[in-house]
C-alpha cells in the first residue's frame, strides 16, 4: 500500500508537470533522461499556468498535502505572487463535497429525524470548504425559542483512510531518511512524523477542536486583541461541531481592512503579541494560524481585534522549553549571542562537547544582519537555510516538541509581513519577553509560587504531628529491613561468585580431560573428568 500511495504522488505530481519547478542546475543528465523515459506520465496540463497546476496537484493528493500547500502560501518572500496568490486559494476554497451528504452526516451524528428539527435555514452550499472539513451556515433553534446565526463544520467523509495511507508513506521515508541520510540522526525525522500525526489526527476529532476553543476563549476572555467564537458544545461529536457564526474582514484581504480605515501598524503588533501571549503565558496556542483562520473584526477598526477559527491544531510547551525560549528570544533580542549559545549547550539541543565561542561566532554571522530591519528587507528564506546549515555543522538535534512553535511562528510573520511590511518584529516582541521572563524569576515568582502552593501546604499542615510520629516509629523497622536486604544480598553475591568459579574450574577440567584422551591417556583423563562433573554439580547446586 506504502508503495502504490508513493507512485500515485510521484505518478500526480509529474502528471501535473511540477518536475518544472526543479531548478536546472539541480537536474544531472540521468536525471532528465530518466524523466524522459516516463513518456505516460507526461504533462497533462499544459496550459495551465504552474501556479494552479502545483494547487491543484496538491489538492487531488489529499489533506496532508493541502495542509503544506497552506503553509508555503504564507511565504510570499520565498515564493513569487503567481505561485503564491494560487496556494493561498488552498486556505479556503478546496473544492467541496456534496451538501446533501453534509446534511446526512448531521442527521446521524446529532441524532435527529430532520435537520429542521434543530437548525432553521441550514444551507447545503458551503461557506467555505477546506482540506478536512467544510462549514455550513444555519440558525439554531435554541430551548428558549430564539434563533442563533450558527455555522456547522462537518469532517469529509472517508477522509481518515487517505490520511493514514499518507502517514503510512510518511512513516517508511522518515525510516529510510533516519538510516541512510548524514543528517538522519540530528535531523530526527522518525519523531517529528510521530509528532505530526498526533497532530493530524487530533484535527479530525471535532470533540477535541470544540474543548481547544472553549479554551482558547477562556484564555482570552475580555481581550482586546483576540475573539474565539462561541462553541455549542452540547451539539458537538466526534465529526460534528456547532460553533457562533462571526462576520470579520478575511486577514487576507488586506484592501477591505484599508478601505475601512484599519489601523494596520497596530493589527500587526496585536498578531506578535497574540502570539506570545499564548505561547508564554498560556502554553496553548493556536497552531494552525495560516490567513483562512483568521479574521479581524468590523467593530471599531482603529482598535483592530482578531477572530480566530478552527482551533483543531494546538500546541504546548513545558515550563522548561518555555523558559528556555523565552531566554533565547531575549538574549537573541538583546544581540548576547554568547548567551544564546550557552543557553543551546545547556538545554543539550547542541552536543555538551561545541565550544561555546565558536558557537557565539556562528549565531552572529547569521543573525547579526537582520536586526533594525523592517519585515519587508528580510529575506527570512535565506535566514532559515543560514540558520540550518549551522545547526548541521553543530550538530544541532532538531526538537520535534517544537516544530509546531516554529510552523506557527512563521505563519505569524508571514501574516505581519502581508498587513505592515515595515513592522519591527523585534522591538514590538523584546518587551513583551523581557516582562515574561521577569515575572518568572526573582521574589515576585517566589511569592507567587507561595501562593499557588499555600492551599496544598495548609491541607497537609494538620497532618504534620501524625507523620512526623509514623516517621520516627517506621524509620528504625524500614532501617532493619534495609539491612536484612543488604545482607541478603552479600549473600547472593557471594553464592553467584562460587558458582561462576566452580563452573569455571568444571570447564577447565573437561577441556583438560578431552585433551587428555586425544593422547591415550585414559586413567589421567578419566580422573579430570570426574573432577569436572563434581564442580560442574556444585555449581549447578
Amino acid at each position: 500500500m506504502r508503495i502504490s500511495r508513493f507512485y500515485h504522488i510521484q505518478k500526480t505530481l509529474l502528471q501535473f508537470g511540477l518536475d518544472e519547478l526543479i531548478p536546472p542546475q539541480w537536474q544531472p543528465w540521468y536525471a532528465r533522461l530518466f524523466r524522459r523515459s516516463l513518456f505516460w506520465l507526461r504533462n497533462r496540463h499544459p496550459l495551465q499556468p504552474v501556479g494552479v497546476r502545483l494547487r491543484l496537484a496538491l489538492q487531488s493528493l489529499g489533506p496532508v498535502w493541502v495542509k503544506f500547500g497552506q503553509m508555503l502560501s504564507t511565504r510570499r518572500d520565498l515564493f513569487p505572487p503567481h505561485l503564491a496568490d494560487e496556494l493561498a486559494k488552498l486556505q479556503d476554497k478546496v473544492p467541496p463535497f456534496d451538501g446533501a451528504q453534509a446534511q446526512q452526516l448531521i442527521e446521524q451524528a446529532l441524532e435527529l429525524e430532520d435537520i429542521a428539527q434543530l437548525f432553521s435555514g441550514f444551507e447545503q452550499t458551503p461557506l467555505a470548504s477546506a482540506s478536512i472539513a467544510q462549514v455550513h451556515s444555519a440558525r439554531l433553534i435554541q430551548p428558549d425559542g430564539n434563533l442563533a446565526d450558527v455555522v456547522i463544520k462537518v469532517i469529509r467523509p472517508d477522509i481518515r483512510q487517505q490520511i493514514l495511507a499518507d502517514l503510512a508513506l510518511m512513516e517508511t521515508l522518515a525510516d529510510a531518511a533516519a538510516r541512510f541520510l548524514p543528517d538522519g540522526k540530528r535531523l530526527r525525522p522518525r519523531e517529528v512524523v510521530s509528532e505530526y500525526r498526533k497532530t493530524i489526527l487530533d484535527e479530525l476529532d471535532l470533540q477535541r477542536e470544540a474543548a481547544n476553543a472553549i479554551q482558547l476563549r477562556r484564555n482570552f476572555d475580555n481581550s482586546d486583541s483576540l475573539y474565539i467564537p462561541f462553541v455549542y458544545s452540547d451539539y458537538s461529536r466526534p465529526n460534528v461541531m456547532v460553533m457562533e457564526r462571526i462576520y470579520g474582514i478575511p486577514v487576507s484581504d488586506i484592501a477591505a481592512l484599508q478601505a475601512q480605515g484599519t489601523d494596520m501598524e497596530l493589527l500587526a503588533k496585536r498578531g506578535v503579541e497574540v502570539f506570545f501571549t499564548q505561547v508564554f503565558r498560556d502554553s496553548f496556542f493556536h497552531a494552525d494560524m495560516h490567513p483562512g483562520n483568521i479574521f479581524v473584526s468590523r467593530d471599531n477598526p482603529q482598535n483592530p481585534k482578531y477572530i480566530g477559527i478552527d482551533c483543531g491544531i494546538v500546541g504546548t510547551l513545558n515550563a522548561e522549553d518555555k523558559r528556555y525560549l523565552a531566554e533565547n528570544f531575549v538574549a537573541f533580542f538583546n544581540r548576547d549571542y554568547k548567551k544564546v549559545a550557552q543557553l543551546h549547550v545547556d538545554s543539550g539541543w547542541v552536543p555538551a562537547h561545541t565550544k561555546v565561542e565558536e558557537f557565539e561566532s556562528a549565531i552572529r554571522t547569521v543573525c547579526e544582519p537582520i536586526f533594525q530591519k523592517p519585515l519587508a528587507e528580510i529575506s527570512f528564506g535565506h535566514v532559515l537555510l543560514n540558520l540550518f546549515n549551522t545547526a548541521r555543522r553543530f550538530d544541532m538535534q532538531v526538537q520535534p516538541q517544537l516544530v509546531l512553535l516554529q510552523k506557527t511562528l512563521l505563519y505569524i510573520e508571514g501574516l505581519g509581513r502581508q498587513l505592515y511590511p515595515q513592522l519591527d518584529l523585534w522591538k514590538t516582541a523584546k518587551p513583551f519577553l523581557e516582562n515574561w521572563v521577569k515575572q518568572q524569576v526573582g521574589l515576585p515568582a517566589i511569592w507567587r509560587q507561595v501562593k499557588e502552593n499555600l492551599p496544598f501546604w495548609a491541607e497537609k499542615l494538620p497532618q504534620m504531628p501524625n507523620l512526623l510520629h509514623q516517621y520516627l516509629e517506621q524509620g528504625p523497622k524500614q532501617q532493619r529491613q534495609l539491612l536484612q536486604q543488604l545482607q541478603h544480598l552479600a549473600v547472593q553475591q557471594r553464592k553467584t561468585r562460587q558458582q561462576i568459579i566452580a563452573a569455571t574450574f568444571a570447564a577447565a577440567l573437561l577441556i583438560s580431560a578431552s585433551m587428555l584422551l586425544c593422547f591415550d591417556n585414559l586413567v589421567s583423563s578419566a580422573v579430570l573428568f570426574a573432577a569436572s562433573v563434581i564442580c560442574g554439580s556444585r555449581a549447578w547446586r
